[in-house]
């Protein structure tokens, strides 16, 4: 039997944000991912940190009924800084990695 790949996790951070400054938002967003989706079985093997429209993917995500976790820092009057998302590898091939 053919094992399956290994499964990304693709963190989406916000654009505006400065990019050190965003990879720590997008640790709090995989952090309550692996709390909101224990059954996953995502087991750390990719981690994929990408610069976006937070509020334009979250209406897109919510629009093609994809499951997905957020982060909103309180020290940014809880603004939506970063979010996870399982999978989804052609979704997100337009989007740049975090530099």
């Amino acid at each position: 039997m053919k094992s399956m790949p290994p499964k990304r996790l693709y963190v989406l951070i916000d654009k505006t944000l400065d990019p050190i400054y965003g990879c720590v938002q997008g640790g709090h967003a995989v952090a309550q991912w692996l709390l909101d989706h224990p059954e996953q079985g995502w087991n750390n093997s990719y981690l994929i940190y990408l610069s976006a429209d937070i509020e334009r993917w979250k209406d897109k995500l919510e629009y093609l009924g994809i499951d997905y976790t957020s982060f909103q820092e309180p020290d940014l009057k809880n603004q939506t800084t970063s979010l996870a998302v399982l999978g989804n590898e052609k979704l997100f091939k337009n989007l740049k990695l975090i530099r």
